[in-house]
């Protein structure tokens, strides 16, 4: 064989390969594999996630670059956290405050406590004392009957008898205003337990505006678009980076009432992209819109914009995609075929095909 021919001969079957598949895939596209199958165009779309800051601030530094793919979890950029850092310790030193005032509180308590059981002896003190001089006068007044006291003597134990009342009624509205005053220092209490709890709960707070200005990815996926660089301000939800999860992936298109109507949730559908037409990709339908619109002039061609269809969205397979994650790319545009008879079989050019 002619070395330059031998040279070349693995490109010449190549191209010849290629342009075959595209032949069949041409084929397919304007003629159809026939009846119980129907067809859209559309684009192979992702999941997008956008990494926003909670509040706003300047940014401290992103640590991922476009492209990159991340895990969920991963800390992708920071925030300037100095003031919210300021506010903690001031949190923290109120707390330690109110820490203090409950203490101080209790000892109040144990103080107002200790009060009442002294009044308490005391007005115990002061009823043995009225009792005896109430039994001290009831002798008087038997010896004054004999004749054996004087009116003076008389009149004396009458008076310690009034007295030792009188020191009986202050001594248990001592014990009163003893009560009270415990009462008052145990709502102390209270509110001082309430300050702390208010001041950790600050705390918590705060903790937890820290953690938000570490911005995390939210799921696994590819950064798109990095939209703010270090040293930038942002507002509050200012976007600074964009994910798309390539493992979340689907095609959308349109298909006639007559089409629409005989689709199901997970029926099968076999895509194929314009740049890749010698593979065929499964699919399975997960979503069908339940009322009809305008084709987008993105779709269809002007003829067809002028008829309802329903919006029909193709779902890849996960474990494929999370396969060739390296080569899954969105904005492809592409033809998803649907079987809508159950009782046809796939034809030979939609056979699933795709790169090992």
């Amino acid at each position: 064989m002619n070395p330059t021919l031998k040279r070349f001969l693995p490109a010449v079957v190549g191209v010849f390969v290629a342009a075959g598949g595209g032949i069949a895939y041409l084929a397919l596209h304007d003629d159809g594999p026939g009846p119980g199958f129907a067809s859209g165009n559309g684009r192979i779309e992702a999941t997008e996630v956008d990494v926003a800051a909670r509040f706003g601030g300047r940014v401290e530094a992103v640590l991922v670059e476009e492209g990159e793919f991340v895990k969920a979890g991963q800390l992708l950029a920071r925030m300037q956290v100095q003031s919210l850092q300021a506010q903690r310790e001031e949190a923290v030193a109120r707390h330690q405050q109110a820490l203090q005032a409950v203490a101080g509180a209790e000892a109040q308590v144990a103080l107002r406590e200790s009060d009442r059981a002294a009044v308490e002896a005391l007005v115990v003190q002061r009823e043995t004392e009225l009792d005896a001089a109430r039994r001290r006068l009831a002798r008087s007044e038997t010896m004054a009957e004999a004749g054996s006291l004087t009116p003076q003597q008389l009149d004396d134990d009458r008076a310690r008898v009034r007295s030792a009342e009188a020191a009986l009624t202050a001594s248990r509205a001592q014990v009163d205003a003893a009560r009270a005053a415990i009462t008052s220092a145990r709502t102390q209490v209270t509110g001082a337990r309430s300050a702390v709890r208010a001041a950790a709960a600050t705390i918590a707070r705060i903790d937890a505006d820290l953690a938000d200005c570490e911005l995390r990815a939210p799921r696994d996926g590819r950064v798109q678009y990095r939209v703010a660089e270090p040293g930038e301000v942002v507002a509050p939800g200012g976007k600074l980076l964009n994910l798309v999860d390539l493992t979340d992936v689907h095609m959308t298109f349109f298909l006639p009432e007559a089409a629409a109507g005989r689709v199901a949730i997970g029926s099968e559908v076999r895509v194929v992209l314009d740049a890749a037409p010698s593979f065929v990709i499964p699919a399975r339908v997960s979503f069908v819109a339940s009322t009809a619109q305008f084709t987008p002039k993105t779709v269809e061609t002007a003829s067809e914009r002028q008829k309802l269809m329903f919006r029909v969205k193709a779902q890849i397979d996960r474990e494929l995609l999370q396969k060739h994650l390296q080569q899954v790319k969105t904005g492809l545009p592409g033809v998803a075929w649907v079987r809508t008879d159950p009782q046809v079989h796939w034809p030979a050019e939609l056979t699933v095909n795709h790169p090992p």
